[in-house]
């Protein structure tokens, strides 16, 4: 099963930063970079902030309001670049971004701070969103798997310097400055956007919202995090029994003629687009497994607060690493990556399970670390084609919401990924007993939930022929 770079993989790397593309490639490549930069910079200093301010109990509200605040600044973005034209919502959502920074930087307390948080999430997610939507209009189609590689590198460089930058701003104690140099970056690109974006693009009127389907959307992903907070099973499975159903009545009032959230079709595997989607959910799921890597490398592994941060960072590194060098695969052969990429996830993620215990020898570290660098290079193989895939079966006249609906899907699975995982390890002892115990039995369980998504995939291509017929065709076929 050999993967060849044919001539319909699109074009070089060289083409990309040729001419007038380099410019508007920097452009979208840094907003991106800023945003993930601004997620892990506020991460790193938050314990600073909550000494100085106080505010310990709404210590997680910082990250919620932020995915919540994101997830509608994305369902907004294709109403926005309809409206106001490429550029001005481009420049309108960096400013808002910086206006949430400076609110920020400005808090004296803890309710303050989340209100700028808030204004950050809208205009992050708006980034995000309207980042995509320019890809298709900025860039020829054979460019958009590499413009997609470089933003999804973004992600593995913004993990890698953000926490650098946060834990300076951390040591010396001036949080507030960080939060500063984010205004400051943010207004230099407000001015090169003025230079490379487009200022208007005919194709269609402003796209109304559906707030009911919104609020729906918004529902969902809250009461999944905050069933995953309360360690009694039953809160957790009341919770979540509500999400599913505020899940159900959004997919059934998604399903009716009227004013989507997703594009047609988003929701059927006999669809290429609903295959995609699919596909980007599962892994997309899996991606939160990160968020608790840390906490296992401190307490199995005993590796200190820095290190085990910059042990995770080997997803990100293998994510963005895979995504640039595989990029310029033929969009044919998306099924065969996806396979390959299944393969990699289990075996990762079943590697992680042999070695959950301490005093790790030289041996089984090397193969945490590989089972790490695995699991982002699974992701990073598939994310570029997949997003590529969704672009190209855009349905006539839901370009803009089809782009939009990347960041949408992103941000939600990724929120109920860290929430359904949260579940699990504290059902699985990470509190009780909590410690050495809780740790390794909450991370084989953890491993083992998160394992099941790349098999399902595995499983739908065996089972289901218009699955595996969708992913194994040539784009726009």
């Amino acid at each position: 099963m050999s993967i060849a770079k044919n001539k319909d993989a699109g074009a070089g790397w060289h083409e990309l930063f040729s001419g007038n593309n380099k410019y508007k490639a920097i452009v979208l490549a840094v907003a991106v970079l800023l945003n993930v930069c601004n997620i892990y910079i506020t991460a790193t200093i938050l314990p600073t902030i909550v000494k100085e301010i106080g505010g310990l109990k709404f210590y997680s509200w910082n990250t919620s309001i932020f995915e919540i605040a994101s997830i509608v600044g994305a369902v907004y973005s294709a109403k926005l670049f309809a409206a106001a034209g490429p550029g001005k919502a481009y420049r309108l959502a960096l400013l808002l971004f910086m206006a949430g920074s400076a609110v920020c930087a400005a808090s004296p307390g803890m309710a303050v701070l989340l209100m700028g948080r808030l204004i950050q999430g809208l205009g992050g997610g708006l980034l995000f969103a309207l980042s995509y939507a320019m890809i298709r209009i900025i860039f020829e189609e054979r460019l958009w798997a590499r413009v997609m590689a470089l933003i999804s590198a973004m992600w593995g460089i913004g993990a890698f310097v953000g926490p650098f930058v946060g834990g300076l701003f951390a040591e010396y104690g001036s949080w507030r400055l960080a939060f500063v140099s984010v205004i400051v970056l943010t207004a230099g690109l407000l001015l090169l956007t003025h230079y490379t974006l487009p200022r208007k693009y005919d194709n269609g009127k402003s796209l109304p919202v559906s707030i009911s389907k919104l609020v729906l959307l918004v529902l969902v992903v809250l009461m999944v995090s905050i069933g995953s907070i309360y360690e009694e099973p039953a809160a957790n499975l009341v919770f979540t029994g509500i999400a599913v159903l505020f899940l159900t009545a959004l997919v059934i009032a998604e399903k009716r003629k009227g004013i989507r959230l997703l594009p047609t079709g988003a929701y059927s595997l006999r669809t290429a687009l609903g295959t995609a989607y699919i596909v980007m959910v599962l892994f997309s799921l899996i991606a939160a497994v990160e968020i608790f890597i840390p906490y296992f490398l401190q307490i199995i592994y005993g590796y200190s607060p820095l290190q085990s941060g910059y042990l995770a960072v080997l997803i990100a590194i293998g994510w963005s690493l895979s995504s640039m060098i595989f990029a310029g695969i033929a969009a044919r052969h998306l099924g065969k990556l996806t396979v390959i990429a299944a393969f990699f996830l289990i075996a990762a993620l079943y590697g992680l399970t042999l070695i959950a215990h301490e005093n790790a020898s030289h041996l089984e570290t090397a193969i945490l670390c590989a089972a790490l660098l695995l699991i982002g290079t699974g992701l990073g193989l598939v994310w570029p084609h997949l997003s590529v895939r969704i672009l190209s079966s855009a349905p006539k006249g839901e370009e803009e919401l089809t782009s939009a609906s990347i960041t949408i899907v992103q941000l939600i699975t990724m929120t109920l990924g860290a929430a359904f995982g949260g579940l699990v390890v504290n059902h699985a002892g990470m509190t009780h007993p909590g410690g050495l115990e809780g740790a390794k039995s909450a991370s084989v369980a953890l491993y083992h939930f998160f394992m099941k998504f790349p098999m399902l995939v595995l499983l739908l291509l065996v089972i289901s022929k218009s699955f595996r017929s969708n992913l194994f065709r040539s784009a726009g076929k």
